[in-house]
């Protein structure tokens, strides 16, 4: 039986919603340049051949990993004062500058002051970026069902499906794509040449958001009716009149926001935080965020040649870092496809689950190897960790940014949004700092299992407490 799928991301209404979607994530995508770009740059920066005029300690490399940690803090507390006052727009417009400045800094450093400087404005643009983007898209993406084919045998049914879910999640793919790109291009060139092609991806990324406007939901709430019809259609595709479903469409927008600023004519307070749908998306989002963090995933990523020269894997580090950077990005598509169609909350059980239990072989394999002669499986270390990265960015890193802003109540979503991502940000901090302390001091096997702890343990929350988010409405409750 053939089947071939026509795609609702590529249906002319939405067309512009997925340029939008796709000029945004340049810069996500020079984020993952910028973080992948360390783990193969420690191996050569360590060694008597280091391309730079000096070499580093552990200690300074555990503060290098932890700097994007810091950064992200920052960016999330920069982006959270401006985002409403400012815009979308202009948060978006402004994380070219930091992101162009890492790679000037990269080039020049005389010392290893430098390079925490780079990785403070790498996690800068990621802190800020994982903030507004995620936003941006959701309020562009259309809040209506779109219509999809599938075609079997020459019978054509018809199908109706939501893409924000697909287009938000598309974030976390542009990520791990710059991350293998970052991976390659610091692997096979030289140390001072990728800053000369890593620079051209902000000056490509502020040129092209000259494009988009200002989402409609924000023009709505400063009360830009005309502006906020003209972005509309713009991202509808709709040049000249509107459709009637889309009429209809923005017309509903328009209410929806107007009872949300209605129901916020009162200025925000602590006790809106305080609510008890507010408490649950809470506790779901920092769990969310723990889970990541403490599964290992994101530190996993960062240090990924380092892992794998302590597994004592049969292929060279490098090699096996770039195929866990193919594998990434599988990951990530498979969740973008089905995210809108199982949901979030099986994809987040499946990741959990599979993360927990693949840390839990990786560990038992490498205590093994310390005991027995295992050479002869020196391959595994390499399929585990291929396990491990591949069901860890269906969920836990794929849709992690699509769950953390659907949790939350439209009230207090942008608020209680950027307070989570800044939680994150301390953790993204303390585990980059700890983690080749604690594969140093502690081992590959210990660190493993502490992973695994965590990771099974946020799967029996989100068992049993997890809501499912898919077709939430971004403007009501």
């Amino acid at each position: 039986m053939s089947k071939q799928l026509r795609t609702s991301l590529l249906t002319p209404k939405i067309r512009y919603q997925l340029l939008a979607t796709v000029i945004v994530n340049i810069i996500t995508f020079g984020h993952g340049v910028g973080v992948g770009w360390l783990s193969p740059t420690l191996t050569k920066i360590q060694g008597d051949d280091s391309p730079l005029s000096f070499q580093v300690t552990i200690d300074e490399i555990s503060w290098l990993g932890s700097m994007l940690g810091l950064g992200s803090l920052c960016g999330n507390l920069t982006i959270a004062f401006l985002l409403e006052r400012m815009g979308r727009k202009f948060c978006i417009y402004l994380l070219a500058i930091p992101y162009a400045c890492l790679w000037i800094l990269i080039y020049c450093a005389s010392s290893v002051g430098f390079l925490y400087a780079a990785r403070f404005l790498c996690g800068f643009t990621g802190g800020a970026g994982y903030l507004v983007v995620p936003i941006y898209i959701s309020e562009v993406a259309n809040s209506r069902l779109v219509a999809a084919q599938i075609t079997i045998k020459h019978n054509s049914i018809d199908l109706l499906i939501s893409i924000r879910g697909a287009l938000t999640s598309m974030v976390m793919l542009s990520v791990n794509l710059g991350i293998l790109v970052g991976y390659i291009l610091s692997t096979y060139l030289a140390y001072h040449v990728v800053p000369f092609l890593a620079i051209i991806l902000p000056i490509t990324y502020f040129t092209a958001n000259l494009l988009l406007p200002e989402t409609a939901p924000y023009l709505l709430k400063q009360r830009h009716l005309l502006a906020a019809e003209a972005s509309f259609k713009y991202y509808q595709n709709q040049r000249v009149d509107f459709e009637a479903d889309s009429k209809e469409d923005f017309e509903q927008l328009r209410l929806a926001v107007d009872a949300q600023e209605a129901s916020n004519s009162t200025a925000l307070t602590y006790k809106d935080l305080l609510t008890k749908p507010a408490l649950k998306a809470f506790a779901a989002a920092s769990i969310l965020s723990l889970g990541y963090q403490l599964s290992g995933i994101f530190s996993f990523i960062n240090y990924m040649s380092d892992i794998f020269k302590a597994s004592g894997a049969l292929f060279d580090v490098n090699t096996c870092t770039i195929i866990i950077g193919v594998v990434q990005i599988v990951g990530v598509y498979t969740s973008t496809i089905f995210v809108d169609i199982v949901g979030r909350r099986i994809l987040m059980l499946v990741s959990t689950l599979g993360v927990g239990l693949g840390c839990i072989a990786f560990g038992f394999f490498t205590y093994s190897a310390q005991i027995y002669d295992l050479s002869h499986l020196n391959w595994l270390p390499l399929v585990l960790m291929i396990v491990i990265i591949y069901v860890g960015n269906v969920g836990l890193i794929g849709i992690f940014f699509v769950v953390l802003v659907e949790v939350f109540p439209a009230k207090i979503r942008s608020v209680a949004t950027s307070i989570s991502v800044v939680f994150l940000s301390v953790l993204v901090f303390a585990t980059l700092k700890l983690f080749p302390l604690l594969l140093h001091y502690f081992g590959i096997s210990v660190t493993m299992w502490f992973s695994a702890s965590a990771s099974l343990l946020t799967f029996v929350y989100f068992l049993l407490f997890l809501p499912e988010t898919k077709g939430k409405s971004m403007v009501a409750d």
